[in-house]
């Protein structure tokens, strides 16, 4: 029996009729059925949860208080001088960091390909160029500040700061170091597509080392380091968290978009302007990106071959990476140090306790639970999504419009800051079935990080041969086919890179999630979120470390599934698909045999019935999977309203206040019957004001002025029926509106670092006067109100005693002035400032310095002479009609008649009647001489802004 008869057998296929075959049968148009319904599935998901939520942001930005659409916000943003400023300087320092990535990720993904510098040196850099992508982008600003800082470790042990944190230089090493490893992922994966053998026919030609660069790599992969670019522009230019900590005075638009998002006044229709302003660059990008595709290179198959020696070459790449990775790397050293001494740096004793409270707390195992959870589920689907959408756009014969559009969708996205799309989410999703569950963080998450992955594996399915589906069709194989046994297994190496980037991104994402994630839903990052806000660095550094080694194991495991031979087994599928190919169909498997004979094992043939079995099998398990993990999202612990009869406890109170909240409802019958949840202050008016009655919480504590402003907007909160205390006739709050009452009363005061101050060699002050003198400069720092309530308490004082004339504005300008970069957007930020050391004087919440000092750390607090000014937090009882939970109210009322004896001792302003000053009260507590509302708040920061300006010299 010949060859040819055999198979036949084998197969069981009827002889073949000689007269007519497939190349003889007239061309049809392929109809490509399945694609098309992945192009579906696609632009669905697109219009769902992109396009629809961005077209509510777009209209936001026109609509007014009135809900008239006019241009008015439009004509407000634009009016603004800061506005045009901080957009060039986002522009300057984004392209100026995106520039500096790329060439490193370059030169780090160049030295892994086309040198031969040792197989563990090049391992290395893989893995060590990825590790900070492995870490919250929350903790970058902190690295920085505890790394190169005055204080920080660095500076330590080289003696002296070796460059201003502050401002460009900051962000600038900010951003590079956040954007590197996606540059160099983008420009890795398409080496391994780069066909070297013509590097050494180059060689052998004796072109010169620059011009073989130039030809066999460079231009090769211009399109992807074009994309590398784009990519690390758009993440640092649409990036809030670095420069929340190290921008100093040089406003960037992000930071413009977070202040009108989440300031002190949230405005989110004029948000909505900068955010639209920040998604036009994506029609610039858009074009690049058709541009580029003209620049793409398809290979045929790629050759593995050893490439020419080059001793000088090998050395100094070898060297300059891994000086690259010394300097990045020294930025995160601080992360694995502060973990593990008792106070930094005030007392740097070796101790274990930050790290054993993490495991022996069962909310943060719950919390690192849920974490776990969002980021597989993001990877499961986000690669199952990208796979989909780049199969549509590379391996297709779609009109080139449709493929176009879902690279344009790929460019949105990547322009698309975080911030803006988990508000998007909270006005397109509000009060629906995903609010509040794990699904809504990873579709955000899917959504968000989109861009990098598609990339990653478009790149991959266009440099292999085009014409594999066309011969496979041919042949009688279907698409699925085709897919699932030549494409899929050669782009598999890919697929796994992009599950650990969405792994890996799922884990240390922030800025969509924080205004998602819900009490039951809480994950890693939105609880060092919270912790920044109480200015917990130790714990915020201890999780950080706890992300890090998570991190790490998953992408030891991807490259462990990913190693070389995988590769070999890659090669040799590609070998098999292309001999495959060149054959007749009737001769296909016997070619396929043929062609593994070297490794026969590559490709046994189970029996039909075992096959089928393991079909069943593996069919039933992923069901089972797949509804496990399904009801998992959706399910006791999702946080709707059916899951628990638990009072929901929203609030953005410190550690001390919510023990006593709890010492309080425990001790009065309600233990295990509600739930407490912290947010920042900007996180939490951002639901009240998003989400109104479909806020997950029953309850919340908050701002006074929050409350009031969410009450104005979107009419929440019932009256309070089971409070029973009454407010001082005295004060201000016995005005408070019935729907809330005050829990404690946040009051300002001068903080000091007393090592600092002595270091400094000048004399306390007494007075916010005292901090406008010259000796004081630089050794300062302020809240802007514009950010931070915080900074209305200094501005109020300082209004209070020397009025809006001249010389409340000169004393204001001057403060300003000698803050320098450390006007802070953040209320803790002074704190944190003059706890590492940065500054010796801060003005901030007098309590949390009270804190500091019990601690024993160096830190003191000084009363001003103009007086200690004070905002109310208050309680306030959702009203969701018959939704609304029976314990609500009596739980409300016992968090103010019975705990505010306990929060008196932390918090020593009375506000009840019946309440005494306690021991360590501020000696001259003032209240506003008017109601607190949103329009004096503005009046008060136009005037703030004035001085601003001054200072600035504008």
């Amino acid at each position: 029996m010949t060859t040819f008869e055999s198979v036949q057998a084998q197969r069981q296929l009827p002889s073949i009729r000689p007269p007519m075959t497939n190349y003889e049968r007239p061309a049809s148009k392929p109809r490509q059925r399945e694609l098309w319904t992945l192009l579906v599935i696609v632009t669905v998901a697109f219009a769902a949860f992109l396009v629809i939520p961005l077209l509510l942001v777009v209209i936001m930005s026109f609509r007014t208080g009135s809900g008239a659409a006019t241009l008015a916000n439009y004509t407000a943003v634009l009016s603004r001088p800061e506005f045009m400023t901080s957009l060039f300087n986002s522009l300057k320092v984004a392209g100026a960091a995106a520039l500096i990535a790329v060439l490193l990720a370059f030169l780090l993904a160049y030295t892994v390909n086309c040198t031969n510098v040792p197989g563990w040196l090049a391992k290395a850099i893989t893995l060590l160029t990825q590790i900070p992508m492995l870490l919250p982008t929350i903790t970058y600003g902190f690295a920085i500040i505890y790394s190169f800082g005055k204080q920080g470790l660095m500076t330590r042990l080289f003696g002296r700061q070796l460059f201003d944190i502050y401002g460009f230089n900051g962000l600038l090493v900010g951003y590079v170091v956040y954007t590197l490893p996606t540059c160099f992922l983008l420009i890795n994966n398409s080496f391994a597509f780069i066909d070297k053998k013509f590097i050494i026919v180059s060689h052998i030609m004796g072109d010169k080392p620059a011009t073989t660069l130039l030809r066999t790599v460079l231009r090769p992969l211009i399109a992807t380091m074009a994309v590398a670019f784009i990519q690390s522009f758009f993440l640092s230019f649409t990036d809030y968290g670095i420069p929340t900590s190290v921008g100093g005075r040089y406003d960037v638009l992000a930071m413009t978009l977070f202040n009108q998002m989440l300031g002190s006044i949230p405005n989110f229709n004029r948000g909505a302007v900068v955010a639209v302003f920040m998604l036009i660059p994506s029609i610039v990008s858009i074009i690049l990106m058709t541009l580029l595709e003209r620049f793409s290179i398809r290979y045929s198959k790629v050759s593995q071959v050893e490439l020419p020696k080059g001793r000088k070459r090998d050395v100094a790449c070898g060297a300059a990476s891994i000086a690259v990775l010394t300097c990045v790397l020294s930025l995160f050293a601080v992360i694995v140090l502060i973990p593990f001494v008792r106070e930094w740096p005030f007392d740097t004793r070796l101790t274990l306790s930050h790290i054993t409270g993490i495991f022996t707390d069962s909310e943060m195992t719950q919390v690192y639970t849920n974490s776990l959870y969002v980021a597989v589920m993001t990877a499961i689907i986000g690669c199952l999504f990208v796979y989909a959408a780049a199969l549509v756009t590379s391996r297709s014969k779609l009109p080139g419009w449709l493929r176009r559009a879902v690279d344009s969708m790929s460019a949105v996205i990547n322009t698309v800051p975080g911030m803006v799309l988990g508000i998007a989410f909270l006005f397109a999703f509000s009060g629906s079935s995903l609010q509040n569950t794990f699904w809504i963080l990873i579709v955000a998450n899917v959504v968000h990080y989109f861009a990098t992955p598609y990339q990653m594996i478009k790149d991959s399915l266009t440099k292999m041969n085009g014409s594999w589906e066309t011969t496979a069709k041919l042949m009688g194989d279907n698409w699925i086919k085709t897919i699932l046994r030549i494409v899929t297994p050669n782009a598999w190496p890919t697929i796994l890179q992009v599950f650990g980037y969405y792994f890996v991104n799922a884990m240390v994402t922030i800025s969509a999630v924080v205004f998602l994630a819900g009490a039951r839903t809480q994950v890693m990052t939105t609880k060092i979120s919270a912790l920044q806000h109480l200015a917990k660095f130790d714990e915020i550094f201890a999780l950080s470390l706890l992300i890090l080694a998570t991190n790490l194991i998953v992408k030891g495991l991807v490259a462990l599934a990913t190693r070389p031979r995988g590769v070999h087994v890659k090669v040799r599928t590609a070998q098999v698909a292309a001999a495959a190919l060149t054959v007749r169909p009737d001769t296909r498997l016997s070619a396929a045999r043929q062609a593994s004979d070297a490794r026969p094992n590559d490709f046994s043939l189970p029996s039909n019935g075992r096959r089928r079995g393991r079909t069943i099998l593996t069919g039933a398990l992923s069901g089972v999977l797949a509804v496990l993990l399904v009801a998992f999202g959706f399910g006791a612990f999702s946080g709707t309203a059916t899951a628990s009869d638990q009072v929901v406890i929203y609030t953005n109170a410190d550690d001390e206040a919510v023990v006593a909240f709890q010492h309080a409802l425990d001790n009065n019958g309600y233990r295990g019957q509600y739930i407490i949840q912290g947010f920042g202050t900007s996180e939490l008016g951002g639901k009240l004001l998003a989400e109104g009655k479909s806020l997950e919480a029953d309850v919340i504590t908050m701002s006074s002025y929050y409350v009031d402003s969410a009450q104005e907007r979107n009419h929440m909160f019932a009256p309070l029926s089971d409070v029973h205390s009454r407010l001082l006739g005295d004060s201000e709050n016995a005005k408070a509106p019935v729907w809330r009452s005050p829990t404690t009363a946040q009051e300002g005061a001068i903080i000091i670092n007393t090592t600092a101050l002595r270091a400094a060699g000048v004399p306390k002050p007494t007075s916010l006067k005292d901090l406008a003198e010259p000796r004081y400069a630089g050794l300062i720092s302020v809240p802007d109100m514009e950010g931070s309530s915080t900074g209305w308490l200094m501005v109020q004082a300082i209004i209070g005693a020397y009025g809006e004339g001249p010389e409340g504005q000169r004393i204001l300008t001057d403060i300003f002035r000698n803050a320098g970069p450390h006007l802070e957007q953040s209320g803790s930020g002074p704190l944190k400032a003059v706890r590492s050391g940065e500054v010796a004087i801060g003005f901030g919440l007098r309590h949390q310095a009270a804190a500091d000092k019990a601690h024993g750390l160096p830190i003191d607090f000084i009363d001003p002479s103009e007086g200690n000014y004070a905002l109310t937090e208050s309680v306030a009882v959702l009203d969701k009609g018959r939704r609304t939970n029976p314990k609500a109210q009596a739980m409300a009322g016992i968090i103010i008649d019975k705990g505010r004896k306990e929060l008196l001792q932390t918090y020593p302003t009375p506000l009840y009647q019946g309440e005494h000053a306690v021991p360590g009260a501020a000696g001259d507590p003032k209240n506003f001489p008017q109601p607190l509302t949103v329009d004096l708040l503005q009046h008060q920061q136009d005037f703030s802004a004035l001085c601003k300006r001054k200072a600035a010299g504008k």
